[in-house]
Protein backbone atom coordinates (compact mmCIF):
# COMPACT_ATOMS: atom_id res chain seq x y z
CA UNK A 1 0.00 0.00 0.00
CA UNK A 2 2.90 2.28 -0.93
CA UNK A 3 0.88 5.36 -1.92
CA UNK A 4 0.09 5.88 1.75
CA UNK A 5 3.68 7.09 2.20
CA UNK A 6 2.73 10.75 2.97
CA UNK A 7 0.41 9.53 5.71
CA UNK A 8 3.02 7.13 7.10
CA UNK A 9 5.70 9.83 7.17
CA UNK A 10 3.32 12.34 8.75
CA UNK A 11 2.31 9.85 11.45
CA UNK A 12 5.96 9.07 12.23
CA UNK A 13 6.72 12.79 12.40
CA UNK A 14 3.84 13.29 14.86
CA UNK A 15 5.44 10.81 17.27
CA UNK A 16 8.89 12.35 16.97
CA UNK A 17 10.88 10.35 14.42
CA UNK A 18 11.64 13.52 12.43
CA UNK A 19 10.34 17.05 11.82
CA UNK A 20 7.02 17.46 10.02
CA UNK A 21 8.36 20.37 7.95
CA UNK A 22 11.16 18.13 6.73
CA UNK A 23 8.67 15.49 5.58
CA UNK A 24 6.48 17.90 3.64
CA UNK A 25 9.31 19.93 2.10
CA UNK A 26 11.47 16.96 1.13
CA UNK A 27 8.86 14.42 0.03
CA UNK A 28 10.01 12.73 -3.19
CA UNK A 29 12.98 15.08 -3.46
CA UNK A 30 16.29 13.62 -4.68
CA UNK A 31 18.83 13.12 -1.94
CA UNK A 32 16.33 12.73 0.89
CA UNK A 33 15.00 9.65 2.63
CA UNK A 34 11.33 10.45 1.97
CA UNK A 35 10.80 8.40 -1.18
CA UNK A 36 7.51 8.07 -3.02
CA UNK A 37 6.89 4.62 -1.57
CA UNK A 38 7.47 3.56 2.02
CA UNK A 39 11.08 2.37 2.44
CA UNK A 40 12.79 0.51 5.26
CA UNK A 41 15.69 2.98 5.35
CA UNK A 42 13.41 5.53 7.03
CA UNK A 43 13.46 5.55 10.86
CA UNK A 44 10.36 3.80 12.15
CA UNK A 45 9.71 1.82 8.96
CA UNK A 46 10.35 -1.90 9.33
CA UNK A 47 9.63 -3.06 5.76
CA UNK A 48 9.52 -1.45 2.31
CA UNK A 49 6.19 -1.51 0.48
CA UNK A 50 7.49 -2.47 -2.96
CA UNK A 51 5.30 -4.31 -5.42
CA UNK A 52 1.67 -4.74 -4.50
CA UNK A 53 0.81 -8.17 -3.13
CA UNK A 54 3.95 -8.81 -1.10
CA UNK A 55 2.96 -7.12 2.16
CA UNK A 56 0.91 -10.02 3.48
CA UNK A 57 3.79 -12.43 2.90
CA UNK A 58 6.10 -10.11 4.85
CA UNK A 59 3.48 -9.93 7.59
CA UNK A 60 3.45 -13.73 7.73
CA UNK A 61 7.21 -13.65 8.22
CA UNK A 62 6.98 -11.20 11.12
CA UNK A 63 4.10 -13.12 12.72
CA UNK A 64 6.03 -16.37 12.40
CA UNK A 65 9.06 -14.73 14.01
CA UNK A 66 6.88 -13.83 16.99
CA UNK A 67 6.07 -17.49 17.53
CA UNK A 68 9.64 -18.74 17.00
CA UNK A 69 10.97 -16.20 19.50
CA UNK A 70 7.99 -16.86 21.80
CA UNK A 71 7.22 -13.15 21.92
CA UNK A 72 3.58 -12.19 22.19
CA UNK A 73 3.11 -9.36 19.69
CA UNK A 74 0.55 -8.59 17.00
CA UNK A 75 1.27 -7.95 13.31
CA UNK A 76 -0.97 -5.66 11.22
CA UNK A 77 -0.89 -5.54 7.42
CA UNK A 78 -2.68 -2.63 5.74
CA UNK A 79 -3.55 -3.48 2.14
CA UNK A 80 -5.41 -2.08 -0.83
CA UNK A 81 -8.41 -3.82 -2.34
CA UNK A 82 -6.96 -3.89 -5.86
CA UNK A 83 -3.88 -5.87 -4.86
CA UNK A 84 -6.05 -8.71 -3.57
CA UNK A 85 -6.07 -9.97 -7.17
CA UNK A 86 -2.38 -10.87 -6.92
CA UNK A 87 -1.63 -14.57 -6.70
CA UNK A 88 0.93 -14.05 -3.95
CA UNK A 89 -1.82 -12.75 -1.67
CA UNK A 90 -3.63 -16.08 -2.01
CA UNK A 91 -0.40 -17.94 -1.27
CA UNK A 92 0.10 -15.87 1.88
CA UNK A 93 -3.51 -16.38 3.05
CA UNK A 94 -3.08 -20.15 2.94
CA UNK A 95 0.32 -20.03 4.64
CA UNK A 96 -1.06 -17.87 7.48
CA UNK A 97 -3.92 -20.27 8.10
CA UNK A 98 -1.77 -23.41 7.92
CA UNK A 99 0.67 -22.11 10.51
CA UNK A 100 -2.03 -20.67 12.80
CA UNK A 101 -0.83 -17.09 12.59
CA UNK A 102 -3.61 -15.83 14.86
CA UNK A 103 -1.42 -12.85 15.76
CA UNK A 104 -1.88 -11.51 12.22
CA UNK A 105 -4.57 -8.98 11.26
CA UNK A 106 -5.11 -7.63 7.75
CA UNK A 107 -6.90 -4.31 7.20
CA UNK A 108 -8.13 -3.79 3.64
CA UNK A 109 -8.81 -0.25 2.43
CA UNK A 110 -12.00 -1.24 0.60
CA UNK A 111 -12.86 1.77 -1.55
CA UNK A 112 -13.61 -0.33 -4.65
CA UNK A 113 -11.34 1.79 -6.86
CA UNK A 114 -7.87 1.30 -8.24
CA UNK A 115 -5.53 3.24 -10.51
CA UNK A 116 -7.36 2.60 -13.79
CA UNK A 117 -10.95 2.49 -12.58
CA UNK A 118 -13.49 0.54 -10.49
CA UNK A 119 -12.46 -2.88 -9.18
CA UNK A 120 -15.35 -4.67 -10.83
CA UNK A 121 -14.30 -3.29 -14.21
CA UNK A 122 -10.55 -3.85 -13.91
CA UNK A 123 -10.68 -7.37 -12.46
CA UNK A 124 -13.73 -8.65 -10.57
CA UNK A 125 -12.84 -10.30 -7.27
CA UNK A 126 -14.58 -12.08 -4.42
CA UNK A 127 -12.37 -10.73 -1.68
CA UNK A 128 -14.43 -11.75 1.35
CA UNK A 129 -15.18 -15.16 -0.07
CA UNK A 130 -11.50 -15.82 -0.80
CA UNK A 131 -10.47 -15.09 2.78
CA UNK A 132 -13.40 -17.08 4.13
CA UNK A 133 -12.53 -20.06 1.92
CA UNK A 134 -8.99 -20.04 3.27
CA UNK A 135 -10.20 -20.12 6.87
CA UNK A 136 -9.83 -16.50 7.98
CA UNK A 137 -12.12 -14.58 10.34
CA UNK A 138 -13.92 -11.80 8.42
CA UNK A 139 -14.82 -8.48 10.09
CA UNK A 140 -16.12 -5.20 8.66
CA UNK A 141 -15.85 -1.58 9.76
CA UNK A 142 -16.57 1.93 8.60
CA UNK A 143 -13.10 2.99 7.55
CA UNK A 144 -13.83 6.63 8.43
CA UNK A 145 -15.13 5.96 11.95
CA UNK A 146 -12.07 5.82 14.21
CA UNK A 147 -13.95 4.38 17.18
CA UNK A 148 -15.42 1.62 15.03
CA UNK A 149 -12.00 0.86 13.54
CA UNK A 150 -10.53 0.61 17.04
CA UNK A 151 -13.26 -1.69 18.34
CA UNK A 152 -13.04 -3.93 15.27
CA UNK A 153 -9.27 -4.22 15.62
CA UNK A 154 -9.71 -5.19 19.29
CA UNK A 155 -12.18 -7.87 18.24
CA UNK A 156 -9.71 -9.19 15.69
CA UNK A 157 -6.82 -9.25 18.15
CA UNK A 158 -8.90 -11.31 20.59
CA UNK A 159 -9.50 -13.96 17.92
CA UNK A 160 -7.14 -16.82 18.76
CA UNK A 161 -8.53 -19.33 16.30
CA UNK A 162 -7.32 -17.89 13.00
CA UNK A 163 -5.84 -14.85 11.28
CA UNK A 164 -8.30 -11.98 10.84
CA UNK A 165 -9.14 -9.67 7.95
CA UNK A 166 -10.99 -6.37 8.45
CA UNK A 167 -12.82 -4.96 5.46
CA UNK A 168 -12.61 -1.21 6.09
CA UNK A 169 -15.26 0.39 3.87
CA UNK A 170 -13.89 3.72 2.68
CA UNK A 171 -14.49 6.46 0.12
CA UNK A 172 -11.48 7.56 -1.91
CA UNK A 173 -10.88 11.28 -1.47
CA UNK A 174 -13.39 11.64 1.36
CA UNK A 175 -13.78 15.20 2.57
CA UNK A 176 -12.88 16.90 -0.71
CA UNK A 177 -15.97 17.10 -2.90
CA UNK A 178 -14.26 17.12 -6.29
CA UNK A 179 -11.99 14.17 -5.33
CA UNK A 180 -14.51 11.84 -3.74
CA UNK A 181 -14.82 8.48 -5.48
CA UNK A 182 -12.64 9.66 -8.41
CA UNK A 183 -10.05 7.05 -9.38
CA UNK A 184 -8.25 9.67 -11.47
CA UNK A 185 -6.79 11.09 -8.25
CA UNK A 186 -5.00 7.82 -7.45
CA UNK A 187 -1.46 9.10 -6.89
CA UNK A 188 -2.03 12.26 -8.94
CA UNK A 189 -0.84 15.56 -7.42
CA UNK A 190 -3.26 18.48 -7.27
CA UNK A 191 -2.81 21.72 -9.15
CA UNK A 192 -2.24 24.86 -7.09
CA UNK A 193 -5.88 25.88 -7.43
CA UNK A 194 -7.13 22.38 -6.57
CA UNK A 195 -4.88 22.31 -3.52
CA UNK A 196 -6.26 25.65 -2.33
CA UNK A 197 -9.83 24.40 -2.75
CA UNK A 198 -9.10 21.08 -1.02
CA UNK A 199 -7.45 22.72 1.99
CA UNK A 200 -10.40 25.08 2.29
CA UNK A 201 -12.92 22.22 2.31
CA UNK A 202 -10.87 20.38 4.91
CA UNK A 203 -10.60 23.49 7.08
CA UNK A 204 -6.80 23.48 7.00
CA UNK A 205 -4.36 26.37 6.79
CA UNK A 206 -2.96 26.98 3.31
CA UNK A 207 0.77 27.36 3.97
CA UNK A 208 1.94 25.86 0.69
CA UNK A 209 4.00 28.92 -0.19
CA UNK A 210 6.15 28.37 2.89
CA UNK A 211 6.69 24.73 1.98
CA UNK A 212 7.50 25.59 -1.63
CA UNK A 213 10.15 27.99 -0.40
CA UNK A 214 11.55 25.35 1.93
CA UNK A 215 11.64 22.83 -0.90
CA UNK A 216 13.44 25.20 -3.24
CA UNK A 217 16.21 25.82 -0.74
CA UNK A 218 19.34 23.70 -0.99
CA UNK A 219 18.64 20.81 1.30
CA UNK A 220 21.37 18.41 2.24
CA UNK A 221 19.80 15.01 1.93
CA UNK A 222 20.63 12.44 4.54
CA UNK A 223 21.84 9.23 2.91
CA UNK A 224 19.94 6.11 3.79
CA UNK A 225 21.53 4.44 6.77
CA UNK A 226 22.14 0.74 6.65
CA UNK A 227 20.73 -0.96 9.68
CA UNK A 228 23.19 -2.85 11.84
CA UNK A 229 22.87 -6.57 11.13
CA UNK A 230 20.86 -8.68 13.51
CA UNK A 231 23.06 -10.28 16.14
CA UNK A 232 23.40 -13.95 15.33
CA UNK A 233 24.67 -16.53 17.78
CA UNK A 234 25.25 -19.78 15.93
CA UNK A 235 27.43 -22.77 16.69
CA UNK A 236 28.56 -23.84 13.23
CA UNK A 237 30.19 -26.98 14.60
CA UNK A 238 33.02 -29.03 13.18
CA UNK A 239 32.96 -29.51 9.41
CA UNK A 240 32.40 -32.94 7.96
CA UNK A 241 35.00 -34.40 5.64
CA UNK A 242 34.13 -36.70 2.78
CA UNK A 243 36.86 -39.12 1.73
CA UNK A 244 38.49 -39.34 -1.72
CA UNK A 245 36.56 -42.49 -2.58
CA UNK A 246 33.16 -41.15 -1.57
CA UNK A 247 30.76 -40.36 -4.40
CA UNK A 248 28.01 -37.96 -3.45
CA UNK A 249 26.45 -34.66 -4.48
CA UNK A 250 26.66 -31.15 -3.11
CA UNK A 251 22.95 -31.01 -2.30
CA UNK A 252 23.31 -34.01 0.05
CA UNK A 253 26.25 -32.31 1.75
CA UNK A 254 24.02 -29.24 2.19
CA UNK A 255 21.30 -31.36 3.78
CA UNK A 256 23.73 -32.99 6.19
CA UNK A 257 25.27 -29.65 7.20
CA UNK A 258 21.77 -28.27 7.77
CA UNK A 259 20.96 -31.24 9.98
CA UNK A 260 24.13 -30.63 11.99
CA UNK A 261 23.30 -26.94 12.43
CA UNK A 262 19.85 -27.90 13.67
CA UNK A 263 21.24 -30.30 16.26
CA UNK A 264 23.74 -27.73 17.52
CA UNK A 265 21.41 -24.74 17.74
CA UNK A 266 17.70 -25.57 17.79
CA UNK A 267 16.05 -24.91 21.15
CA UNK A 268 19.42 -24.19 22.74
CA UNK A 269 19.49 -21.27 25.22
CA UNK A 270 21.47 -18.32 23.93
CA UNK A 271 21.49 -19.57 20.33
CA UNK A 272 19.68 -17.93 17.44
CA UNK A 273 16.67 -19.87 16.15
CA UNK A 274 16.90 -21.57 12.77
CA UNK A 275 14.11 -21.74 10.20
CA UNK A 276 14.08 -23.76 6.99
CA UNK A 277 11.46 -23.14 4.29
CA UNK A 278 10.73 -25.57 1.49
CA UNK A 279 8.38 -25.62 -1.51
CA UNK A 280 7.35 -29.28 -1.79
CA UNK A 281 10.88 -30.45 -2.67
CA UNK A 282 12.21 -31.96 0.58
CA UNK A 283 13.66 -35.07 -1.06
CA UNK A 284 15.21 -33.24 -3.98
CA UNK A 285 16.75 -30.31 -2.11
CA UNK A 286 17.67 -32.52 0.85
CA UNK A 287 15.87 -30.72 3.65
CA UNK A 288 14.14 -33.87 4.91
CA UNK A 289 16.66 -34.66 7.68
CA UNK A 290 16.23 -31.21 9.21
CA UNK A 291 12.45 -31.48 8.80
CA UNK A 292 12.34 -34.82 10.61
CA UNK A 293 14.54 -33.71 13.49
CA UNK A 294 13.18 -30.16 13.93
CA UNK A 295 9.56 -30.04 12.72
CA UNK A 296 8.83 -26.86 14.70
CA UNK A 297 11.50 -25.00 12.74
CA UNK A 298 10.69 -26.44 9.32
CA UNK A 299 7.99 -24.79 7.22
CA UNK A 300 6.55 -26.62 4.26
CA UNK A 301 5.10 -23.80 2.17
CA UNK A 302 3.91 -25.89 -0.76
CA UNK A 303 4.15 -24.87 -4.39
CA UNK A 304 4.05 -21.17 -3.48
CA UNK A 305 7.51 -19.84 -4.24
CA UNK A 306 6.69 -16.11 -4.36
CA UNK A 307 5.18 -16.11 -0.89
CA UNK A 308 7.94 -18.31 0.49
CA UNK A 309 10.73 -16.03 -0.74
CA UNK A 310 9.14 -13.02 0.95
CA UNK A 311 8.22 -14.85 4.17
CA UNK A 312 11.80 -16.11 4.40
CA UNK A 313 13.20 -12.65 3.77
CA UNK A 314 11.07 -10.99 6.45
CA UNK A 315 11.80 -13.80 8.90
CA UNK A 316 15.53 -13.32 8.38
CA UNK A 317 15.36 -9.70 9.58
CA UNK A 318 14.18 -10.83 13.01
CA UNK A 319 17.30 -12.53 14.34
CA UNK A 320 16.38 -15.92 12.87
CA UNK A 321 18.88 -17.79 10.68
CA UNK A 322 16.66 -18.51 7.70
CA UNK A 323 17.29 -20.96 4.87
CA UNK A 324 15.10 -21.15 1.76
CA UNK A 325 15.87 -24.22 -0.36
CA UNK A 326 14.52 -24.68 -3.87
CA UNK A 327 15.37 -25.58 -7.45
CA UNK A 328 17.24 -22.84 -9.27
CA UNK A 329 14.47 -22.18 -11.80
CA UNK A 330 12.02 -21.57 -8.96
CA UNK A 331 14.23 -20.09 -6.26
CA UNK A 332 16.05 -17.72 -8.65
CA UNK A 333 14.25 -17.26 -11.96
CA UNK A 334 10.67 -17.34 -10.71
CA UNK A 335 11.22 -15.29 -7.57
CA UNK A 336 13.70 -12.66 -8.75
CA UNK A 337 11.46 -9.74 -7.85
CA UNK A 338 10.92 -11.06 -4.33
CA UNK A 339 14.69 -11.31 -3.83
CA UNK A 340 15.14 -7.82 -5.23
CA UNK A 341 12.80 -6.50 -2.54
CA UNK A 342 14.55 -8.67 0.05
CA UNK A 343 17.77 -6.96 -1.00
CA UNK A 344 16.19 -3.51 -0.65
CA UNK A 345 14.97 -4.54 2.79
CA UNK A 346 18.48 -5.56 3.88
CA UNK A 347 17.42 -9.09 4.73
CA UNK A 348 19.71 -11.92 5.88
CA UNK A 349 18.42 -14.76 3.75
CA UNK A 350 20.35 -17.93 3.00
CA UNK A 351 19.05 -19.02 -0.41
CA UNK A 352 20.28 -22.48 -1.41
CA UNK A 353 19.30 -23.65 -4.88
CA UNK A 354 19.91 -27.09 -6.33
CA UNK A 355 19.43 -28.38 -9.89
CA UNK A 356 21.41 -25.64 -11.59
CA UNK A 357 22.81 -25.80 -15.11
CA UNK A 358 22.41 -28.51 -17.73
CA UNK A 359 23.87 -30.85 -15.12
CA UNK A 360 20.16 -31.31 -14.29
CA UNK A 361 20.02 -33.55 -17.37
CA UNK A 362 16.79 -35.35 -18.20
CA UNK A 363 14.45 -32.78 -16.67
CA UNK A 364 15.08 -30.65 -19.74
CA UNK A 365 15.39 -26.97 -20.48
CA UNK A 366 12.39 -25.82 -18.42
CA UNK A 367 14.12 -27.05 -15.25
CA UNK A 368 17.71 -26.15 -16.09
CA UNK A 369 18.58 -22.88 -14.35
CA UNK A 370 21.40 -21.49 -16.49
CA UNK A 371 21.30 -17.81 -15.50
CA UNK A 372 21.67 -17.79 -11.72
CA UNK A 373 24.95 -15.86 -11.66
CA UNK A 374 23.77 -13.09 -13.96
CA UNK A 375 20.46 -12.75 -12.15
CA UNK A 376 21.70 -12.79 -8.55
CA UNK A 377 24.63 -10.49 -9.36
CA UNK A 378 22.05 -7.85 -10.30
CA UNK A 379 21.27 -7.64 -6.58
CA UNK A 380 23.83 -5.44 -4.85
CA UNK A 381 23.45 -7.04 -1.43
CA UNK A 382 23.56 -10.73 -2.36
CA UNK A 383 26.75 -12.79 -2.34
CA UNK A 384 27.04 -15.77 -4.69
CA UNK A 385 28.91 -18.92 -3.66
CA UNK A 386 29.14 -21.95 -5.96
CA UNK A 387 31.02 -24.70 -4.08
CA UNK A 388 33.14 -27.21 -5.98
CA UNK A 389 32.39 -30.41 -4.08
CA UNK A 390 30.66 -31.80 -0.97
CA UNK A 391 33.55 -30.86 1.34
CA UNK A 392 33.52 -27.24 0.25
CA UNK A 393 29.70 -27.24 0.34
CA UNK A 394 29.72 -28.35 3.98
CA UNK A 395 32.05 -25.54 4.96
CA UNK A 396 30.16 -22.95 2.92
CA UNK A 397 26.83 -23.78 4.58
CA UNK A 398 28.34 -23.51 8.05
CA UNK A 399 29.96 -20.22 7.06
CA UNK A 400 26.83 -18.51 5.73
CA UNK A 401 24.80 -19.63 8.76
CA UNK A 402 27.11 -17.56 10.95
CA UNK A 403 27.19 -14.46 8.73
CA UNK A 404 24.73 -11.58 8.30
CA UNK A 405 23.47 -10.61 4.86
CA UNK A 406 21.98 -12.39 1.86
CA UNK A 407 23.78 -15.38 0.38
CA UNK A 408 23.00 -17.50 -2.66
CA UNK A 409 24.57 -20.96 -2.73
CA UNK A 410 24.17 -22.88 -5.98
CA UNK A 411 24.72 -26.60 -6.34
CA UNK A 412 24.18 -29.12 -9.11
CA UNK A 413 22.39 -32.42 -9.15
CA UNK A 414 25.00 -35.03 -10.09
CA UNK A 415 27.10 -37.17 -7.80
CA UNK A 416 30.87 -37.29 -8.25
CA UNK A 417 34.07 -37.88 -6.31
CA UNK A 418 35.35 -35.11 -4.09
CA UNK A 419 38.07 -32.85 -5.45
CA UNK A 420 41.49 -34.22 -4.52
CA UNK A 421 45.01 -32.90 -4.53
CA UNK A 422 47.65 -34.45 -6.76
CA UNK A 423 48.59 -36.79 -3.91
CA UNK A 424 45.00 -38.07 -3.74
CA UNK A 425 43.99 -36.40 -0.46
CA UNK A 426 40.74 -34.39 -0.38
CA UNK A 427 41.43 -30.75 -1.29
CA UNK A 428 38.69 -29.10 0.79
CA UNK A 429 39.07 -31.28 3.91
CA UNK A 430 41.52 -31.34 6.79
CA UNK A 431 42.89 -27.89 7.59
CA UNK A 432 41.03 -26.19 4.74
CA UNK A 433 38.90 -23.24 5.85
CA UNK A 434 36.50 -21.48 3.54
CA UNK A 435 37.37 -17.80 3.12
CA UNK A 436 34.83 -15.72 1.27
CA UNK A 437 36.30 -14.13 -1.86
CA UNK A 438 39.34 -16.40 -2.08
CA UNK A 439 39.91 -18.61 -5.11
CA UNK A 440 41.79 -21.90 -4.84
CA UNK A 441 44.47 -23.21 -7.18
CA UNK A 442 43.48 -26.86 -7.55
CA UNK A 443 46.32 -27.71 -9.92
CA UNK A 444 49.48 -25.75 -10.65
CA UNK A 445 50.66 -24.86 -14.14
CA UNK A 446 52.21 -21.95 -15.94
CA UNK A 447 51.31 -22.50 -19.59
CA UNK A 448 47.58 -21.75 -19.36
CA UNK A 449 44.85 -21.14 -16.79
CA UNK A 450 41.42 -22.75 -16.62
CA UNK A 451 39.13 -20.71 -14.40
CA UNK A 452 36.09 -22.71 -13.37
CA UNK A 453 33.44 -23.10 -10.71
CA UNK A 454 31.02 -25.56 -9.13
CA UNK A 455 30.44 -28.97 -10.65
CA UNK A 456 32.75 -28.14 -13.57
CA UNK A 457 35.83 -28.22 -11.33
CA UNK A 458 36.09 -32.01 -11.36
CA UNK A 459 35.82 -32.01 -15.16
CA UNK A 460 38.56 -29.38 -15.35
CA UNK A 461 40.78 -31.60 -13.20
CA UNK A 462 40.22 -34.48 -15.63
CA UNK A 463 41.12 -32.16 -18.50
CA UNK A 464 44.30 -31.21 -16.62
CA UNK A 465 45.39 -34.85 -16.63
CA UNK A 466 44.91 -35.05 -20.39
CA UNK A 467 46.69 -31.74 -20.96
CA UNK A 468 49.65 -32.92 -18.90
CA UNK A 469 49.99 -35.96 -21.15
CA UNK A 470 50.02 -33.59 -24.11
CA UNK A 471 52.83 -31.47 -22.64
CA UNK A 472 50.65 -28.59 -21.45
CA UNK A 473 50.78 -27.63 -17.80
CA UNK A 474 47.61 -25.70 -17.05
CA UNK A 475 46.62 -24.04 -13.79
CA UNK A 476 43.15 -24.99 -12.51
CA UNK A 477 41.52 -22.22 -10.47
CA UNK A 478 38.29 -22.73 -8.54
CA UNK A 479 36.33 -19.49 -8.23
CA UNK A 480 33.51 -20.18 -5.79
CA UNK A 481 32.70 -16.55 -4.91
CA UNK A 482 31.26 -14.94 -8.03
CA UNK A 483 30.17 -11.64 -6.50
CA UNK A 484 33.65 -10.75 -5.24
CA UNK A 485 36.38 -12.16 -7.46
CA UNK A 486 39.87 -12.97 -6.19
CA UNK A 487 41.79 -10.31 -8.10
CA UNK A 488 45.22 -11.67 -7.27
CA UNK A 489 44.34 -15.15 -8.53
CA UNK A 490 42.93 -13.74 -11.77
CA UNK A 491 45.95 -11.50 -12.32
CA UNK A 492 48.27 -14.46 -11.88
CA UNK A 493 46.09 -16.49 -14.24
CA UNK A 494 46.44 -13.80 -16.90
CA UNK A 495 50.21 -14.08 -16.50
CA UNK A 496 50.13 -17.55 -18.05
CA UNK A 497 49.17 -15.96 -21.37
CA UNK A 498 46.12 -18.18 -21.95
CA UNK A 499 42.90 -17.95 -19.94
CA UNK A 500 39.87 -20.19 -20.52
CA UNK A 501 36.73 -19.91 -18.38
CA UNK A 502 34.65 -23.06 -18.04
CA UNK A 503 31.15 -23.05 -16.54
CA UNK A 504 27.73 -24.72 -16.52
CA UNK A 505 26.00 -21.38 -17.08
CA UNK A 506 24.85 -19.04 -19.81
CA UNK A 507 28.11 -18.05 -21.48
CA UNK A 508 26.93 -14.44 -21.86
CA UNK A 509 26.31 -13.61 -18.22
CA UNK A 510 28.33 -15.86 -15.94
CA UNK A 511 31.88 -16.43 -14.78
CA UNK A 512 33.35 -15.84 -18.23
CA UNK A 513 31.86 -12.37 -18.51
CA UNK A 514 32.98 -11.48 -14.99
CA UNK A 515 36.54 -12.55 -15.75
CA UNK A 516 36.48 -10.74 -19.11
CA UNK A 517 35.40 -7.53 -17.38
CA UNK A 518 38.20 -7.88 -14.87
CA UNK A 519 40.83 -8.46 -17.55
CA UNK A 520 39.66 -5.50 -19.63
CA UNK A 521 39.38 -3.11 -16.69
CA UNK A 522 42.90 -4.00 -15.56
CA UNK A 523 44.50 -3.89 -19.03
CA UNK A 524 45.37 -7.58 -18.91
CA UNK A 525 45.48 -9.12 -22.39
CA UNK A 526 45.99 -12.89 -22.36
CA UNK A 527 44.48 -14.99 -25.11
CA UNK A 528 41.02 -15.51 -23.72
CA UNK A 529 38.14 -17.90 -24.39
CA UNK A 530 34.81 -18.44 -22.65
CA UNK A 531 33.24 -21.89 -22.54
CA UNK A 532 29.68 -22.02 -21.27
CA UNK A 533 26.12 -22.78 -22.28
CA UNK A 534 25.42 -21.31 -25.71
CA UNK A 535 21.71 -22.15 -25.91
CA UNK A 536 18.92 -23.82 -23.96
CA UNK A 537 19.71 -27.44 -23.20
CA UNK A 538 17.73 -30.51 -24.09
CA UNK A 539 16.72 -33.61 -22.17
CA UNK A 540 19.21 -36.40 -21.71
CA UNK A 541 22.25 -37.54 -19.79
CA UNK A 542 24.23 -34.58 -18.55
CA UNK A 543 27.40 -35.84 -20.22
CA UNK A 544 25.62 -35.89 -23.59
CA UNK A 545 24.26 -32.40 -23.01
CA UNK A 546 27.72 -31.12 -22.12
CA UNK A 547 29.11 -32.59 -25.33
CA UNK A 548 26.39 -30.94 -27.43
CA UNK A 549 27.22 -27.57 -25.82
CA UNK A 550 30.96 -28.01 -26.36
CA UNK A 551 31.55 -28.40 -22.65
CA UNK A 552 32.85 -31.97 -22.60
CA UNK A 553 36.37 -32.59 -21.34
CA UNK A 554 37.86 -33.08 -24.81
CA UNK A 555 36.43 -29.75 -25.99
CA UNK A 556 38.03 -28.02 -23.00
CA UNK A 557 41.37 -29.66 -23.77
CA UNK A 558 41.25 -28.62 -27.43
CA UNK A 559 40.29 -25.06 -26.50
CA UNK A 560 43.30 -24.74 -24.20
CA UNK A 561 45.67 -26.26 -26.75
CA UNK A 562 44.22 -24.07 -29.48
CA UNK A 563 45.20 -20.99 -27.53
CA UNK A 564 48.89 -21.81 -27.62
Amino acid sequence: HGHTSPGVYAALARVGFFEMDSVIARFRKAGTIFEGHVERGIPGVEWSSGNLGQGLSAGCGFALASKLHQRNYQVFVVMSDGEQAKGQVGEARRFAKKYSLNNLTVIIDYNRLQLSGPLDKIMPQNIKENYLADGWEILEADGHDYQQIYQTIRTGVKNTQSPTVIMANTLMGKGVSFMENKFEFHGMPLTSDECTAALSELGLENDMERYVNLRNKILEGKPEKKRPPEKIKIDSGQPRSYGPDEITDNRSAFGQALKDLGELNSNRPGRSPLAVLDCDLVGSVKTQKFAQDHPDHFFQAGIQEHNTATVAGALSTQGIVTFFADFGVFGVDETYNQHRLNDLNQTNLKLVCTHNGIDVGQDGKTHQCIDYVGIINNLYGYKIIIPADPNQTDRVIRYIASQPGNFFVGVGRSKFRVISREDGSPFFAGDYQFRYGKAEVIREGGQAAIITTGSMVHRAVQAWETLKKRDCRARIINVSCLSDLDQRALTEAAGTGIVVTYEDHNVKTGLGSLVANFLAENSLVPRFRKLGIIGYGGSGLSEDLFRIQGLDIESLVETVLGGR
